[in-house]
């Protein structure tokens, strides 16, 4: 018996020598097809290397095949429940565990089957692991493009705990996994829902009223030329080049879509300020004013703090006491307006608004009271969305350090 290194971290009565043997000592590892059957716009979905991701099937892109083809490939790879798979050209490594009863066949992925031999819950995380990782890498074939052969991934060295530690660390790991699915799911459907209520809580379709109004608010909403809605300026200087690690925080164009929020409340990119810079009073609305496409440049943010730079590329917009800003933003955004916007961005490579663009864009608006109670709800899905995102990211940050720390590192 070769005697594995154990890892940093164990549960509380473990204390036991972990134990070094091959995968293909532990489970029946197989690969799929290396055919090609004829594809059909239904039938069994036919899963490739680039379907396996995030520890699921993919099926956005996936091919079907017939029930013969799937029939005479599921002969010698039939993929059943609680089996894994790995992708062994393209996306080396990635894994996926089957969770619910598979109808697909497989091309150029790697199938581990459950073979009781070993908890297939410690072993799905197990070949997470940078040890799995490091033996990948170091163990790939191909020129342009590489790929793992099935002899290398069946020689890969597995560490086995206890019978009593693999349950308890697949469950453990498990948890974890269900954690960051729930607040993933938790974060899609916000934005699902944010952009349903975009499209019924603004007037679609040259109408004057939205499908969807708080109770108490009545009448049509006001139509005018945005410039009639705001004062209008440019933002000043700076580009990447200038940005410091502390400083004056500021505000460039590229931040609006790589980053975009309708709403602006931190900022975590700075400069040292020059002479001649434009400064937010607070409650201002910026348009990036050059982009590499139409869509990408017709948005809007509202900026809600005072002091923040304004880089050179942005349209200012200073809306009157009658539109709440972050309603302007919103608007802009979302719907007809955007539309017109996008349709008035000249340029080939860099596509450029202006402050005269924007002025021409007509804007639906309700009165104050009623934009101030819209504002309120997508401040509030936002930060629903922010929330689950946020702890999302947490959980895989904790997960990440587990899988370092919970599993032996060292050959």
């Amino acid at each position: 018996m070769i005697v594995a290194d154990t890892p940093k971290i164990r549960f509380k009565g473990f204390a036991d020598a972990w134990e070094q043997r091959k995968l293909s000592d532990v489970a029946d590892v197989r690969d799929g097809t290396h055919a090609s059957p004829k594809y059909f716009e239904t039938g069994h979905p036919f899963v490739t290397s680039k379907n396996v991701k995030d520890g699921s099937i993919n099926y956005d892109d996936v091919q079907y095949i017939s029930d013969e083809d799937f029939e005479e490939i599921n002969k010698r790879s039939k993929v059943d429940l609680n089996d894994i798979l790995m992708g062994m050209i393209g996306t080396i490594g990635n894994i996926a565990l089957i969770r619910t009863a598979p109808d697909f066949a497989i091309k150029n992925v790697a199938l581990v089957k459950d073979t009781k031999q070993i908890n297939y819950l410690y072993l799905y995380h197990f070949l997470q692991s940078n040890k799995t990782t490091k033996q990948l890498s170091g163990s790939l074939d191909g020129g342009t493009q590489k790929f793992i052969s099935l002899g290398n991934i069946r020689n890969l060295d597995i560490d086995i705990p206890s019978e009593e530690e693999q349950n308890k660390l697949g469950r453990y790991f498990e948890s974890l996994d269900t954690l960051i699915t729930l607040h993933q799911h938790k974060c899609d459907a916000t934005k699902e829902l944010k952009k349903y209520m975009l499209q019924k809580m603004f007037p679609r379709n040259g109408k004057k009223n939205p499908e969807i109004r708080f109770a108490g608010f009545i009448g049509d909403w006001e139509q005018r030329k945005a410039l009639e809605l705001a004062e209008y300026s440019k933002g000043n200087g700076y580009s990447k080049g200038d940005l410091t690690e502390v400083g004056t925080p500021i505000i460039l164009y590229g931040r609006l879509y790589t980053k975009y929020q309708f709403a602006i409340d931190e900022v975590d990119t700075f400069v040292i300020p020059k002479s001649s810079s434009v400064y937010s009073q607070g409650n201002e609305v910026i348009v990036p004013a050059s982009g590499e496409t139409a869509e990408d440049i017709a948005r809007a943010s509202a900026v809600e703090k005072s002091g923040v730079l304004l880089g050179g590329d942005l349209n200012i917009l200073r809306p009157f006491d009658f539109i709440n800003p972050l309603f302007l933003a919103l608007a802009i955004s979302n719907g007809e307006p955007q539309k017109a916007l996008a349709k008035k961005a000249q340029g080939k490579s860099v596509v450029h608004i202006h402050n005269s663009d924007i002025q021409e864009v007509t804007i639906s608006y309700p009165l104050r009271a009623e934009q101030d109670q819209i504002v309120a709800v997508f401040r509030y899905l936002d930060h629903l969305i922010t929330f689950h995102q946020r702890k999302c990211d947490e959980l895989k940050e904790v997960k990440k350090f587990m899988l370092q720390n919970m599993f032996p590192q060292k050959g």
